[in-house]
């Protein structure tokens, strides 16, 4: 049979064109080029070797202290970090406004009265109202409890939510333990009380109560709302067990006007890919009851030291690496929303992103949200992380508070997982100061942030980042 060449030459060209199609279909497999892998292991004992990390959250703790979201000290943790970035000798160094109702705590004090009469140690729930409280007390074992008291079946009293947080290396045990603080006082508005208490979301036995945001839900009028520390509200739940107990609390605090803090950003620019990101960061917040330490100076200390490592070798990787100080996470994620909304068209310019918010513990976990063809990128990324040791854990996790808005937008992400156990034996209390970080433990952090960021953006490929709109179609 005689084929022309004309025929022959059509056909590769239909078969060619198929390839070409199956190719864009299926997007190449992301992999690390085997020069990065082999920058790895200096750039992890330099960063194991170094102090940065620490100092950078000593100077943040000593300097600035409590960063409550839109007080004056807010303000000064901003122009540190902007001075610090620059110190660090970051290639650029800006601030994004991110604007939010500000809440203020004043003074704050409970009791209990009649023959049993003591002082109970309480701190105010973020976005309590101010005002002065007496009624009967009426326990609940948890928030489900709760849920279920009959409407008007608390008119006058106070309801108090006696619910233990579980201790657990992820954190796990604290969602149960946030929804009692900020879903509580709204039940308990509905069932007619007059003022809130809670067991703190803590897993410590000090006398420290945490604090932490709260919500009413719109129509109701907001009552006075606060969390006894742990012995405390065992000590409540002991004098409830021998009858009827009155109590009186007198929170003044409440909601002053508006605020406008900052992102602070700050960028190591790329050596032939500076358009597109590799993010990491953490919150510039933090509660007014410590300094700060754990939440969250040690993520920003964490992710600026790691750029500075990166940014100190003879050749930056192909992408850009940004360090995000992010504003008021404690309150609402503002900072992350405001981030995810100024920078909505460029996702897929954000290669991928994570945050480090969850103390100082070590990293003991790797997992990214990389689809089927960048998971083998993934598994060098964990190669690189195990002498660290870093367990790569595929399928589990999320994105970091502040990433999470962007990631709902289609941003990829990583999770470096810390070890938490004693997290909430401090967050949100006055115990949450500097003398709780374990400085080899954060420079494991620092040297886990610098081989992620760098073998990241040396990556020849992507990580999945795509609008979710595209991804559904």
């Amino acid at each position: 049979m005689r084929v022309s060449l004309r025929a022959v030459a059509a056909t590769l060209m239909m078969a060619g064109a198929a390839m070409t199609a199956a190719s864009a279909a299926e997007p190449r497999q992301t992999h690390i080029p085997e020069a990065a892998m082999a920058a790895v292991p200096e750039l992890r004992e330099r960063a194991l070797a170094s102090d940065l990390g620490y100092e950078i959250t000593e100077s943040l703790t000593t300097e600035v202290g409590a960063r409550l979201a839109g007080s004056e000290a807010d303000a000064r943790a901003v122009a540190w970090a902007r001075a610090k970035f620059e110190e660090l000798g970051f290639d650029k160094v800006w601030v994004e406004p991110v604007t939010f109702l500000k809440w203020e705590r004043r003074s704050e004090r409970g009791e209990v009265l009649g023959a049993n009469a003591q002082q109970l140690t309480l701190t105010a729930l973020g976005g309590s109202p101010g005002g002065t409280v007496e009624g009967e007390v009426v326990r609940f074992a948890d928030l489900a409890a709760l849920e279920a008291a009959p409407a008007g079946s608390l008119d006058g009293k106070l309801a108090f939510v006696d619910y233990k947080m579980e201790r657990a290396r992820d954190g796990s045990g604290y969602g149960p333990g946030s929804r009692v603080r900020s879903r509580g006082p709204s039940e308990a508005i509905e069932a007619g009380a007059i003022g809130y208490l809670m067991r703190s979301a803590g897993t410590d036995s000090h006398r420290n109560p945490h604090t932490g945001i709260t919500r009413f839900d719109e129509g109701l009028t907001p009552v006075p709302s606060a969390a006894l520390s742990v012995p405390d509200a065992d000590q409540l739940a002991r004098l409830l067990a021998l009858g009827p107990q009155r109590v009186r609390v007198a929170i003044d605090a409440g909601w002053n006007g508006e605020a406008t803090s900052y992102n602070v950003i700050g960028d190591i620019r790329g050596s032939s890919k500076p358009e597109e990101v590799v993010l990491i960061g953490g919150h510039l917040d933090s509660w007014d009851l410590g300094t700060g330490a754990i939440d969250d100076a040690a993520g920003i200390g964490i992710t600026m030291a790691a750029a500075k490592l990166i940014g100190d070798l003879p050749q930056h990787p192909a992408r850009t690496i940004r360090v995000v100080a992010f504003a008021n996470e404690e309150q609402g994620l503002y900072g992350g929303k405001a981030y995810a909304a100024a920078h909505a068209d460029e996702i897929t310019a954000h290669q991928i992103a994570a945050e480090s918010d969850f103390g100082a513990g070590r990293v003991y976990g790797y997992s990214s949200s990389a689809p089927a063809h960048a998971q083998a990128a993934g598994r060098q990324i964990a190669q690189a992380l195990a002498p660290l040791g870093i367990k790569h854990m595929p399928g589990t996790g999320g994105p970091g508070p502040d990433i999470s808005p962007f990631a709902a937008q289609g941003l990829a992400w990583a999770r470096l997982s810390q070890d938490g156990t004693d997290y909430f034996d401090l967050h949100h209390t006055p115990d949450d100061t500097l003398d709780k970080i374990d400085p080899e433990a954060l420079a494991q952090n620092v040297a886990a942030y610098a081989v992620f960021a760098y073998l990241a953006a040396s990556a020849e490929g992507d990580f999945g980042s795509t609008p979710a709109a595209a991804k559904e179609e």
